[in-house]
Parts: C-alpha cells; sequence; structure tokens
C-alpha cells in the first residue's frame, strides 16, 4: 500500500498560504546551502504528485518554464517527469505532461491510489484536498516547514476539520536561514 504525504510550508502563524492566496514568502532562504541540498535530495526522489485545481495551475505555470529549469533544474526535472493527478470539477484538461485529470469522487479515488502499487503520493499546497483527505483519515504523513515569518491572515491547511487530531512527531531539522523542517506521522 502507497503512503499520501502532505509537504507544505506554513507560517509561524499556521497559514500555508497568505491572502489571497500568496505564498512567495515560502521561496525565501534558498541562499542556504544547506537547505538547498535538503530541497533537492527531496526532489529526486520517486512520488505521484496529487493537486486540486489552484495548486495544478501554479505549479503547471512555472515548472516547465525555461525560468524554472534554470533556477531549480533538480526540482524542475522531478515535477516534470513524474506522474501528477489534478482534482477538479472545472478544468476541461490538464496538458502539464504526465497528468491525469479526475472530475470528482476525492476519497474513493485516493483510497483507489493508496492500494495501488507504485510510489508514494505527494499532496503539495491544495488545502481543500488535504483537508477532506485528512477527515477521512487517509493521509499518513505530513511533512511540514515552518517559516520565519507572520502573516497575519491566510489559510491553514486543516479548515473544515470537525474533530481534534492527533500526531506524531518522526523527525526534526533546522536550518540557518530559520527554517524548521518537522515530520508528523497521523496518530
Amino acid at each position: 500500500m502507497r503512503k499520501l504525504i502532505v509537504f507544505n510550508h506554513i507560517s509561524l502563524d499556521g497559514y500555508f498560504v497568505g491572502e489571497n492566496g500568496d505564498s512567495s514568502w515560502a521561496h525565501t532562504g534558498g541562499d542556504d546551502p544547506e537547505f538547498a541540498k535538503w530541497q533537492a535530495e527531496n526532489a529526486s526522489g520517486e512520488a505521484q504528485f496529487l493537486f486540486g485545481r489552484v495548486t495544478y495551475e501554479l505549479m503547471a505555470s512555472y515548472w516547465p518554464t525555461p525560468e524554472a529549469k534554470e533556477q531549480n533544474p533538480v526540482i524542475a526535472g522531478t515535477m516534470n517527469k513524474m506522474p501528477k493527478v489534478v482534482f477538479s470539477k472545472t478544468l476541461d484538461k490538464a496538458t502539464w505532461n504526465n497528468t491525469k485529470l479526475l472530475k470528482g469522487g476525492l476519497v474513493q479515488e485516493t483510497k483507489k491510489m493508496k492500494a495501488e502499487t507504485g510510489p508514494d503520493i505527494l499532496i503539495f499546497g491544495s488545502g481543500k484536498i488535504i483537508s477532506q483527505l485528512a477527515q477521512e483519515n487517509l493521509i499518513d504523513d505530513y511533512m511540514i516547514v515552518i517559516n520565519p515569518v507572520v502573516l497575519g491572515k491566510g489559510r491553514t491547511m486543516f479548515e473544515g476539520i470537525q474533530e481534534k487530531r492527533g500526531f506524531k512527531l518522526t523527525k526534526t531539522r533546522a536550518f540557518k536561514n530559520g527554517k524548521v523542517v518537522l515530520n508528523f506521522q497521523t496518530a
């Protein structure tokens, strides 16, 4: 059975996107060589990506570009070659290579994907997707990068969760740029 893993950046006040969907604050600190190496190592693995429409459109507008390939060649290579699934009721087609568009059935389709053989499934961004799948206890692991910034307003990954959830801390790592990575498993 494949694992379903969330990878997201959050602010000190718990937001994964700021007001109006801004996530530019999460892309700072790349001048820390240790953090840059950690990012490249994480991007070199195998995974299937799962996105909601908003995150998919954001990713698809950047990673296939020459700019992305020049600035982040390892991550761009991974993002462009790995299989991707986007859940959207409004998209007519998914044009980013290796992307499958699903129009509904998030929970059922995710259960099917988890039961298949293959690499783990990774969710970036996609707060609505995360909250729905967390409600159904389908997420196995969370890799959260805490950024040294307070946004004041924004959205959490867990909007709409109806009951308290417990997690087990499995790993931590701090970087000189102030970012701290916390790995959790669902308790």
